[in-house]
């Protein structure tokens, strides 16, 4: 359960990073890492777009899931 929980918090954290506020700051932006038509993208390139899609794809489903979690840890302590 507690590698579980881990796991959470960090799809949590990754949900809430703030592309303008924070990325950016970082150089981390979505207009950073721009490669040319046919180029592999590097790894800062995969690893924004796996943030843009984690913010995506996990926003509602991480309500549930932390409700879920919030209220197993209500009962069971």
């Amino acid at each position: 359960y507690s590698l579980l929980q881990a796991a959470l918090l960090i799809v949590n954290a990754i949900a809430v990073l703030h592309e303008e506020r924070f990325l950016r700051h970082v150089g981390w932006g979505s207009d950073q890492g721009i490669g040319g038509f046919g180029e592999e993208p590097g790894i800062k390139a995969q690893l924004t777009n796996l943030i843009r899609s984690v913010r995506t794809v996990m926003r509602v489903p991480l309500i549930a899931v932390n409700s879920v979690t919030i209220v197993l840890l209500l009962l069971f302590g």
